[in-house]
C-alpha cells in the first residue's frame, strides 16, 4: 500500500488507560538520505514531519510517535493559533503590532498606513496580496541591511532572495546567493539584522569555524539576544498567513 502524504494518525490509549484516543496530523517524508527515523513539529502546518529512511516505513514511524506521543501532543497543543490574513487580522511587523484593514475601492494593492496594512481590491485577493506586500517589503528591509555588512567585509551577494521557507531563516549557496524567509519582515530589525549578518558572513565564510562567528561578532552584537527570540518566537511567525 503506498505511504499517503501526509495522514491524521489515530492513537489508541495505553491498554488500561480511560484517556481518550489521540489523532495527530502526519505529514510523511521519505528520504534516501536520511539513517533513521526522525520527527520534528512543523508550526507552519501544525503537524508531525516523519522522517523515514529507505527500507523504514509507516509502522516505524507509527512506533516512533507513540514511543514519544506525549512529548509530540505538549508540542502541538503549544503552538499558537493560525492567523489568516483577513480583514482585522493583527500581525507582527518589525516587531511592531499591525492590523489589517480592507478597503476595497483603494489603489495601490497594498501599502502601510501607520499601524495598518491597507489591502484594497476584491476580498478574494486579500490573502495573496498581502503577502505579496510583505514579501517584497522584507526583500527591501533585508537588502538595506545587507549593504553595509557586505561593504564592512568587502563581499558582494550575487542576489537576494526571499522564500517561505520552514526549517531556516536564511542560507548561503555556494554561488553567493543568499535566501531568506520572508517572515523574518515580522521580526524585529535587530532580529532580522542578525540573520542578514550571519549569511553575508558566510560569503567570507562557507562554515560555522571560530574565524565565522568572529565575523558574525564584528557585524553584529545581537547574536544570543537574536537567536534566543527566534527560538521562543519564531514558530509563531509561521503560523501566520
Amino acid at each position: 500500500m503506498p505511504l499517503p502524504e501526509s495522514e491524521i494518525v489515530t492513537l489508541p490509549p495505553a491498554r488500561g488507560a480511560f484517556a481518550p484516543a489521540s489523532e495527530i496530523p502526519v505529514r510523511w517524508r521519505p528520504s534516501t538520505r536520511a539513517r533513521r527515523v526522525s520527527m520534528r513539529i512543523c508550526p507552519r502546518e501544525g503537524a508531525v514531519v516523519v522522517t523515514l529512511p529507505p527500507r523504514s516505513g509507516r509502522r516505524a514511524g507509527l512506533a516512533l510517535i507513540r514511543e514519544h506521543e506525549a512529548w509530540v501532543l505538549d508540542r502541538l497543543a503549544a503552538l499558537t493559533p493560525m492567523i489568516e490574513f483577513a480583514p482585522g487580522a493583527a500581525f507582527l511587523l518589525g516587531g511592531e503590532p499591525h492590523v489589517i484593514r480592507h478597503e476595497p475601492r483603494a489603489r495601490g494593492g497594498a501599502f502601510l498606513d501607520g499601524q495598518h496594512l491597507v489591502v484594497a481590491g476584491a476580498r478574494e485577493f486579500l490573502r495573496r496580496r498581502a503577502t505579496d506586500f510583505l514579501r517584497a517589503e522584507a526583500k527591501r528591509r533585508i537588502t538595506v541591511l545587507a549593504a553595509p555588512h557586505a561593504g564592512m567585509l568587502g563581499v558582494k551577494p550575487r542576489t537576494i532572495r526571499v522564500k517561505d521557507t520552514r526549517s531556516r531563516w536564511g542560507s548561503c549557496a555556494p554561488d553567493g546567493t543568499l535566501a531568506f524567509s520572508w517572515r523574518l519582515v515580522m521580526a524585529p530589525e535587530w532580529v532580522t539584522d542578525y540573520v542578514v549578518a550571519h549569511e553575508i558572513a558566510h560569503l567570507r565564510e562557507l562554515n560555522h569555524s571560530a574565524r565565522f562567528w568572529a565575523l558574525v561578532a564584528q557585524l553584529t552584537p545581537h547574536r544570543d539576544a537574536a537567536v534566543e527570540w527566534l527560538r521562543l518566537e519564531g514558530p509563531a511567525l509561521l503560523r501566520v498567513g
